[in-house]
Parts: structure tokens; sequence; C-alpha cells
């Protein structure tokens, strides 16, 4: 199946080739036809699946048919549990606006800046990104109001659910509009949705798309031990060493990511960032050149590494260890796709061999382990 075939019009497929989309994932090819119907959808989906693009393509094709109201009011509220969620939203968004003939703006307010710096920003805002408590005090400023939303999307109920969102949510449906088009993305069905589902829904379409199916006998793990600050001369010995052409690193920190590349480029190595700090254009770039081969090294965030999909990535390496097995599990899952295998290292310092051990135990393999001080890795 195609984007042509999906109902969107000519500039907004113009810019999907721009982004570099060659085929729609099942989650967009399922719920853009149903958005553009004008249905409510419920809709299961991971994180990683595509489900961002399968609202904001069908979104920004309902302005360009004009089947929302030109009148500058905020049309579209898209709630979301964090920050980083609805400043990646709202990039996505930007993303595909570029070169619309109706570009309607979009903003991401979100707590942890002042208010007022977002306030002066919400002029002729049509499509709001915004996480529920900083949503309601602009509401209670009396700076926003949300008499006229058309379309309103939950991206990750559950999660706002988990963090203990339940009465804003409520608070923020009472002061939109009855009628209206409700879009919610879960990653889960969890009864606890039930009562959200039922108070929001209103004869929704239903979607379910389940999580790739992860086959870890394609993947070749190896973990080294290795002190703090050898973590980057181990890095960069790897890839040289082993003349890796295409490899994508994951670290915790945008600071720690620029660090990395910088270093990398000083050794002579072609390598670029990707995090939430860079813009919208600056990580397709980035990501454009990683899967020409034009960049050699990707380290990311894993935040900003969920838009990659690259279906024979050979090598990734974990130059920090994720919070969660099931980060661990969806960082490795990158490589080893399509039935091809693929190579897995992470380097783990002494502190953090617990952890990396629970990681283990909740992955169900055990890692081979190599002490980096038997190498010479002469950096």
């Amino acid at each position: 199946m195609s984007f042509q075939s999906l109902g969107l019009s000519k500039p907004l497929l113009d810019a999907i080739e721009k982004m570099e989309y060659t085929e729609p994932y099942p989650i967009q090819q399922q719920a853009i036809p149903v958005i553009l119907k004008g249905k409510d959808l419920q809709a299961k989906a991971q994180t990683g699946s595509g489900k961002t693009a399968s609202f904001v393509l069908p979104i920004l094709e309902l302005f360009q048919q004009k089947k929302t109201s030109r009148n500058l009011h905020l049309k579209v509220l898209v709630l979301a549990p964090t920050r980083e969620l609805a400043m990646q939203i709202s990039e996505v968004f930007s993303s595909f606006t570029v070169g619309l003939p109706i570009a309607p703006k979009n903003l991401a307010v979100y707590g942890g800046v002042p208010l007022n710096q977002q306030m002066v920003k919400l002029k002729n805002t049509e499509i709001l990104v915004a996480t529920p408590g900083r949503l309601l005090d602009m509401v209670s400023t009396n700076s926003i109001h949300l008499g006229k939303i058309e379309i309103l999307v939950l991206d990750e109920a559950d999660k706002m659910l988990d963090m203990g969102f339940q009465d804003e949510m409520a608070d923020i449906l009472r002061l939109i509009p009855a009628k209206r088009q409700n879009l919610l993305f879960s990653a889960t069905l969890d009864p606890k949705l039930d009562k959200i589902k039922s108070s929001v829904l209103h004869e929704p379409e239903i979607i379910e798309i389940e999580p790739e199916v992860l086959n870890l006998d394609l993947i070749i793990q190896t973990a080294y031990i290795v002190k703090p600050e050898k973590k980057g001369p181990l890095l960069r010995h790897l890839i040289l060493s082993q003349n890796m052409q295409q490899v994508l690193v994951f670290v915790s920190s945008t600071r720690t990511a620029d660090n990395v590349v910088a270093k990398l480029k000083k050794n002579g190595i072609n390598a670029s960032a990707l995090h939430s700090d860079k813009s919208q254009s600056a990580r397709s770039e980035a990501l454009s050149g990683f899967k020409k081969g034009k960049i050699n090294v990707l380290v990311a965030t894993d935040i900003a590494s969920r838009g990659i999909d690259i279906v024979q990535l050979p090598t990734v390496i974990n130059y920090e260890l994720p919070r969660s097995p099931k980060d661990y599990v969806h960082r490795i899952g990158r490589t080893g796709r399509a039935n091809a295998t693929g190579e897995a290292i992470s380097l783990v310092t002494d502190e953090e061999e617990h952890h990396f051990y629970i990681i283990q135990k909740k992955m169900g393999r055990k890692v081979e382990k190599i002490d980096a001080e038997t190498l010479d890795f002469g950096f």
C-alpha cells in the first residue's frame, strides 16, 4: 500500500516524499482513512510504530480540504503526557507543514519553562500540543480558550493515566465542545482506560497494531566492561578496528550525544547527533545521511530515535545503558530485522554491572562479557 492510496492530496504527498517516507506503517494505513472520514478512533499502537504521523497527516489533510474552519481559532488539541513527546509531536506537524498551501500554525506547551514565554507564542495557533497541567495553567490565566476545538487527540493515554492526569483530563473535557472528533492512542488496552474511553469516544473505529516480534536469536550481543573514562576510546576502537560502516549509538542525554560526536569527528569518523535539541530539519538531514551511508555513525537519544527505521541496520551500540530492560530490548531490536543477523554491543561500567544483570534476567538471555582492560585500543 502507498501513501497515494490513503486519500492524501498532492501537496501533502510531496511533503511526505521530501521527508523520505517510502510506504505507510500499518497504523498509518488503517488510521488515516478513518480520521479523514471524520470518525472517532481508538488505536492500540506501540511507541515507534509510526503512530504520530498517523494522526498528523490526516489532520493536516483536513486543513487542506478546508474541512476545518479558517478563522485562526484553536481547532485541534493534542494532549501528551510528557514535555518530550509534546515537542516531538509539534515538530512532526511542523516538518509536514512546510510547503503546504494551507499551513496551520502549531505550538507545543509544557511545564518546565516560564508560562509567559509560551503565552506570547499563542497568537494564530490552530493546532496546540500540550501536557495537561500546562494547558490548565493557560486556561486559568485566560490566555487560551478551548471553545472552538474540532479535533481532540489523546496520545499515549495509558501513560497519562499512569502519571496521575485523570483529574486534569476530566477538567479539560469539560472545557471543550461536546461535538468534536476524538482520537485516542494507547500502547495498551488496559481496563483503566474504560472510563476515559466512554467519556471521550463516540462509536469509534477500533484499530489494534500488535508490536513486531523481536527474534533475539538473530542478534549477537556482547558487553565490554570498561572504565567510564575509557568509554570514548573504546567506542572509537570498535568502530575503526571492525570497519563499521553503519552503526547506531545510543546515549542518555543530548550533551553526551554532542560530546561523543565531537570526539568521533576529531578522530576521523563521520558521525552526527540526533536529539531533541536539534531542529526537525537538522534531524531529518542527519537521518537521511545515515540511511544513505553518507554518515557512518548516528549518535541518538531514545526520544529522538523513535522514527529510525532501517531494515538491515548491522550494528547497535549502547554507549550508555537505558533505564529499563524494555528500552534495552527496543534499542537492540533496531538490528537483526527482516531475517538478517545484527550485532548489539554494550559498554558497561563496574557500577552498571548489576543493572545489566537485571536487563539480562528480564530479557532471558546471558550476554558475553569482555574485559576491556585486556584490549589494546591505543587512544
